[in-house]
């Protein structure tokens, strides 16, 4: 991934967080999205957020604009996190779409 863009770079980070939350649970249970906090936590030590390049609540936001993360925001209890959360992040059929182009044309040998 070039790091002369970290905006870039950072989308592409969230969205794999998002993707990688709902592969690893359940259907339709709290677990496949994401808090901020715990979005936040996640890319800590990603080189775009560590050099203060980017930060995870604008890039989120820029990512719920262009509809590529959905937001639920209906308070549910959460097993695996012991508590009840409520505003939490997913990711779309279209950040799915851009997640895989940009793994595509990173893996592509030119």
């Amino acid at each position: 991934m070039p790091q002369d863009d970290p905006h870039r770079a950072t989308f592409l980070a969230i969205l794999k967080q998002l993707n990688r939350a709902e592969t690893e649970n359940t259907a339709d249970s709290p677990e496949q999205a994401l808090e901020l906090a715990e979005l936040e936590r996640r890319l800590a030590g990603f080189w775009a957020i560590e050099a203060g390049s980017a930060r995870v609540p604008q890039a989120l936001g820029l990512l719920l604009t262009n509809r590529m993360v959905a937001a639920s925001a209906d308070p549910e209890y959460s097993w695996q996190r012991q508590r009840t959360v409520a505003q939490r992040y997913h990711i779309t059929p279209e950040g799915k779409k851009f997640l895989l182009e940009n793994i595509e044309r990173m893996d592509r040998v030119e």
